[in-house]
């Protein structure tokens, strides 16, 4: 990046600070959802969600790197919220169905958090010209919309079926 920054730069510098944070926060998180999920579906959805959000942070350190930049030294309040909330579901004394239920919840909310950030930094990097972090930003968005759907699919193809009806 030039020397002298403008404002939508520094904007955009922050969200992928934010974004860097909230996804290493939601590596750490995803290996305890899937000890508490009780779906074998929902399990492997999750443990496939956390290989996918380590190349998405593979792919933050390479805007990061084009740009000139350091990712650290922000701590995304937003996904800490998001995340202590899915602890309180887990801690929670649910049968199976509901915890299963109350779990993809927590996680589309995650993951709908992700596609507005990450949603907000591609058209801002977009509008900056700079087309490859644009592009790696949508393909993580294009990822995090994928995501969001399957939970969809699974929570109303089984989940919250079985929680309605136990």
């Amino acid at each position: 990046m030039a020397e002298e920054i403008n404002p939508l730069e520094e904007l955009l510098v922050d969200e992928l600070k934010d974004l860097y944070s909230a996804e290493n926060q939601i590596i750490k998180a995803l290996p305890k959802m899937a000890k508490a999920a009780s779906s074998p579906e929902l399990r492997r959805a999750f443990e496939r969600h956390l290989e996918e959000t380590r190349k998405q942070v593979d792919r933050l350190e390479q805007v990061a790197e084009a740009l000139d930049f350091r990712l650290t030294g922000k701590k995304c309040k937003g996904m800490e919220g998001l995340i202590e909330e899915g602890k309180e579901i887990m801690s929670e004394d649910l049968d199976d169905n509901a915890m299963d239920a109350g779990l993809i919840g927590a996680a589309q909310k995650v993951e709908h958090y992700e596609i507005a950030a990450y949603g907000t930094a591609r058209a801002h990097a977009a509008m900056l010209g700079y087309n490859k972090a644009a592009k790696l930003l949508q393909q993580t968005l294009d990822e995090e919309g994928a995501t969001d759907r399957k939970l969809t699919a699974l929570a109303e193809s089984v989940i919250n079926v079985e929680a309605v009806h136990a």
